[in-house]
């Protein structure tokens, strides 16, 4: 059996994992540290890791990781924005799982739409307190309103298919919009001033960082919704907090947050969060966050460990990694993995 360790361990994964490892011939060390400069020794001696979304895959990690052997980094998810490529590219193999479950992260954006808009969440905890007032839980009929969708991909495609569900008007945004669907495309502008509520499903790069800011804020209805289960970078957290303070947004769902890394998937209640912008959003009436939980589902689980599993078993038993990202790809370059190899 092939080795291999596993940084930033929580149960569920674990759980998952050992399912399935034993199918694939590979042997799991489970470490709980998140990976990044500090943590990247505990590789030594594995070819193969598995590391995560939150984890700090830099120039630093990566020639530490390289310099102790480390071959191929397996990540357990589908973005990658946390991985220096050009510094990984010629050295470390970088894969990852580019879809494990659509239906669960587009059915969690509408699950927190729905809680924040009917005040579910408010409504629980004064139920369990007997309070059966109704006097502030007043929400709004989502059909007929208008959800503006940036990002095509699959879960933006489920995330749309669900709101028509609920009689709503669709347009949506995609600078690579799908040929021959039935989407309703519009501009980026268009769709900030026509949408009643804003469904963020596109990657974090470059051109999509800060994505909404204090100037495309201005562009939107008053009162507008804006849910995120994307990624947390895609928004400006402090012309949210400004957009939410004069009511310029009316709601917000936030499944991430562009300063998460340290506080998400951890207990922090016996902590003094530092963060004064997510302290003071936490404290809206009018927001809900959950911590990175979208993807969180026993099939997403399982589609994860399964997917991950598989890219390092093709990693041992040199087959081509279908899977995998690299400095090239990214830039629209020439690749190896273009004439089925791998990308170096």
């Amino acid at each position: 059996m092939n080795k291999i360790c596993f940084f930033d361990t929580k149960p569920y994964d674990k759980m998952y994992f050992d399912l399935l490892k034993e199918a694939y011939g590979i042997e799991i060390d489970y470490f709980e540290p998140k990976l990044g400069p500090r943590t990247a020794f505990m590789a030594n001696g594995y070819e193969a890791i598995v590391a995560f979304v939150n984890d700090t895959i830099n120039k630093e990690t990566i020639e530490t990781l390289y310099q102790n052997g480390t071959r191929l980094i397996a990540m357990r998810c589908a973005g990658y924005n946390n991985v220096d490529f050009k510094a990984a590219y010629g050295k470390i193999h970088v894969v990852r799982v580019p879809a494990y479950s659509p239906y669960a992260v587009a059915e969690h954006a509408m699950a927190l739409l729905l809680a924040l808009n009917r005040k579910i969440h408010k409504a629980y905890i004064r139920t369990r307190d007997f309070n059966f007032s109704l006097n502030g839980l007043t929400g709004f009929d989502l059909h007929g309103k208008t959800v503006g969708v940036i990002g095509t991909g699959k879960i933006g495609r489920v995330f749309m298919d669900i709101c028509k569900g609920f009689g709503m008007k669709v347009i949506a945004y995609d600078p690579y919009p799908l040929k021959d669907s039935d989407i309703h495309y519009v501009s980026l502008e268009e769709l900030f001033k026509e949408s009643d509520i804003i469904s963020l499903h596109c990657p974090l790069t470059k051109d999509t960082f800060h994505l909404i800011n204090e100037e495309t804020i201005k562009m939107m209805k008053k009162g507008v919704y804006i849910v995120n289960t994307s990624r947390g970078a895609l928004i400006d957290s402090e012309a949210l907090l400004e957009g939410l303070k004069n009511e310029k947004i009316g709601g917000a769902c936030l499944d991430v947050y562009e300063e998460e890394s340290e506080l998400f998937y951890e207990d922090m209640s016996y902590v003094v969060i530092q963060d004064d912008v997510l302290a003071r959003i936490l404290s809206m009436p009018n927001v809900i966050v959950t911590s990175h939980q979208a993807f969180l589902t026993k099939e997403a689980l399982h589609n994860i460990a399964e997917t991950t599993l598989k890219n390092c078993r093709d990693y041992f038993d040199d087959k081509v990694l279908e899977n995998e990202v690299c400095y090239r790809c990214g830039r629209g370059e020439v690749c190896l993995r273009k004439e089925n190899k791998r990308c170096f």
